[in-house]
């Protein structure tokens, strides 16, 4: 995205970081994500790395982006002082993200429910190399959420 594109979006650029797409690129985004946001002065980021992780994350599973020489572009971008917009772009896949109802045995498929708790808005379009863009914005003051409220994670245990 050029500067002009970040500007219509009423966002200042801070900074796009290219990943492979392997799922070892997850906790580096999540890093990388809050390094840019923390010197730009948003003062909590735990939010905006949950998303980071589950958008990098699908990125990797569920696009070609997972495939050999596969990569992952996170764009990072601030509205205000109180507000992150992170895109993910990823290489394109069969499908299209959609948030689903997994049932609670399911160890998987909680990402965009995650984002959509996480998120004041997000959403999913094409990026001008073919792939997926997601995008979702994210509070980032003092009392935005530290978690995403119920949401059960996979036990190990039958």
């Amino acid at each position: 995205m050029n500067a002009s594109e970040c500007a219509a979006l009423g966002g200042r650029f801070l900074a796009e970081f290219v990943f492979p797409g392997v799922p070892s690129s997850v906790p580096i985004a999540r890093h990388c994500v809050k390094s840019v946001l923390t010197a730009a002065g948003h003062r909590n980021v735990t939010g905006v790395q949950l998303v980071v992780s589950e958008l990098v994350a699908n990125a990797a599973m569920h696009s070609t982006s997972g495939l050999a020489g596969g990569l992952i572009t996170v764009d990072v971008r601030t509205i205000g002082n109180e507000l992150a917009r992170i895109d993910v772009m990823d290489d394109g896949g069969l499908t299209v993200p959609q948030a689903r109802e997994p049932s609670e045995m399911d160890c998987s498929g909680r990402g965009l429910q995650i984002v959509e708790e996480m998120a004041l808005r997000w959403g999913i379009g094409d990026n001008a190399l073919g792939g997926q863009r997601v995008w979702a914005e994210v509070l980032t003051t003092d009392d935005a959420p530290l978690s995403a409220p119920d949401v059960r994670a996979c036990s190990a245990e039958v």
